[in-house]
């Protein structure tokens, strides 16, 4: 692919490309592309997650490791930074030392990736959207149907509107529209996720009356974290030693927001906020431990390329906070002046310098391609309001709105998927049945708590008295029906060269 399609003469890239061949013995002759989130994830190798979730049922399923990413060249990784995030987990998470400290490590970051010519004005939506683009007509196929999941339905909107004749048919999962993502729109995204997993709280009589007030508990503990912060000691479910967890006041407000990336541990929520409040940190110190990402995987140069380019010039700094108090009026400004998930990325940015996306890339996406949406109700990340606000803009979609689910709703409803696979094979009539038997979790009691006594842990397996191995749901290990090819297509006469990938 072209780094940069404005450049003539510009230097090309390798996008690697994964094709997962269909169980079925007669497959639908329309492929789905899997267009991943971050931006900067790595759906190649966690090709299995995916195929769990049995997009490859009927069709082939196109993995692509978006331009910058792990397999395709340039790999736009820093191990600067992922040392960084590893080391934030024992530091006051939105103190001046911290700033400085990530300030140095993107510092670093940018400039490893400068010195190896890398333009970092080419890594955005745009340019990556006409890589897919391109890609299908280099595959050959006339149409194809577009799965996006998180910035995936960023970049799945933004190739509706560049390439509408090549799409079958769309699934936006945990929608981001172009149109109103921006650093201040992320507060208001929390408090609606928070307000309805507190709600569903109040609503069992159980839940209800051993962590009553919840949603007022919280906010508490997020002001008196915040001026005092605790620390615990815990196992890291990568390396099995112990690593100090600090807890403050932005690190619990964003510890919640990140478990909606954790559907299966919503349950265990408001017994982890209980036991917070009573002094007992293991719980949710554990959980942030868990949720480090390993080191390798993110496609920094991406991340920052989109962020920086498209969502922080469009808003003013001061917006974030302003938002942050109508949205969450109880927290303190130091917690909410930062963006949550995106702590000190207006710092980024600023090291980042690359220059304002066009606006048309913001401009709002207007379709009648057949689109199936998918939100979660506890989605702390990309709030049904987002969902809703697209779904008004493309004529021929269906909402489906899932219960007790967070962020990336197909991976962690059987539900979504079933309603996905025949939405796929019927997109005007799918058969969406089983939506409406989607319930929110029971909520995990103090007292089943108790009566597992040393047993008990987090639902991730990471034991307070225990150490046990971690899940290996990272890497897709190859199968057979997996053919990786890294492909380079330059812009000048259109030539295509493949190499076949293990």
């Amino acid at each position: 692919m072209p780094e940069d399609r404005a450049a003539r003469n510009g230097r090309t890239i390798r996008v690697a490309v994964a094709i997962v061949r269909a169980a079925a013995k007669n497959p639908a002759p329309t492929p789905l592309v899997y267009l991943d989130g971050g931006p900067g994830g790595a759906p190649i190798l966690s090709a299995s997650l995916p195929v769990d979730e049995h997009l490859n049922a009927d069709r082939d399923l196109i993995l692509v490791d978006q331009r910058g990413t792990y397999y395709s060249q340039p790999q736009l990784t820093c191990p600067v930074l992922d040392r960084f995030f590893s080391r934030l987990l024992g530091l006051v998470y939105d103190a001046a030392s911290t700033r400085r400290e990530h300030v140095a490590a993107t510092s670093a970051c940018r400039a490893q990736l400068i010195a190896s010519g890398i333009d970092l004005a080419a890594y955005n939506t745009m340019e990556n959207a006409a890589d897919f683009a391109d890609l299908r007509r280099t595959l050959g196929y006339k149409q194809w149907n577009v799965y996006g999941i998180s910035y995936g339905t960023n970049l799945a909107l933004n190739l509706m509107r560049i390439d509408p004749s090549g799409i079958r048919s769309v699934v936006l999962d945990s929608t981001e529209p172009p149109n109103l993502v921006a650093l201040p729109a992320f507060w208001p995204q929390a408090a609606h996720g928070f307000a309805k997993l507190f709600a569903a709280c109040a609503a069992q009589p159980t839940c209800g009356r051993t962590q009553r007030d919840l949603e007022a508990n919280f906010a508490r503990l997020v002001v008196k974290l915040e001026s005092r912060p605790v620390t615990a000691n815990v196992l890291d479910p990568i390396s099995h030693r112990g690593v100090k967890v600090t807890t403050d006041g932005g690190a619990l407000a964003n510890w919640l927001v990140g478990m909606s990336f954790a559907t299966a541990q919503f349950k265990d929520v408001p017994l982890w906020i209980g036991q917070l409040a009573g002094g007992k940190l293991q719980s949710i110190a554990a959980s942030r431990a868990a949720s480090v990402t390993p080191p390798g995987l993110i496609g920094y140069g991406l991340t920052f390329g989109v962020i920086c380019s498209e969502w922080y010039p469009f808003a003013r700094y001061s917006e974030i906070l302003t938002e942050g108090r109508r949205a969450l009026p109880g927290y303190p400004s130091s917690v909410l002046r930062e963006p949550p998930q995106f702590t000190f990325v207006t710092d980024d940015c600023r090291i980042w310098n690359v220059p304002k996306a066009p606006a048309r890339v913001r401009e709002t996406v207007r379709s009648t391609i057949a689109t199936l949406i998918l939100s979660g109700s506890f989605d702390a990340v990309t709030a049904s309001p987002w969902a809703k606000a697209a779904a008004t803009m493309l004529a021929n979609s269906r909402l489906l709105v899932f219960p007790g689910v967070g962020h990336g709703v197909a991976p962690a409803s059987a539900c979504a998927q079933a309603v996905v696979r025949s939405f796929l094979m019927q997109p005007h009539a799918p058969n969406v049945r089983c939506v409406a038997s989607v319930k929110p979790p029971v909520f995990t009691s103090p007292d089943f708590a108790r009566n597992l006594g040393g047993r008990f842990t987090s639902s991730l397996g990471l034991l307070e008295r225990e150490q046990r191995q971690p899940a290996d749901s990272l890497c897709a290990a190859g199968s057979r029906n997996v053919h990786s090819r890294l492909c380079l297509r330059s812009s000048g006469d259109r030539h295509r060269s493949c190499r076949q990938g293990s």
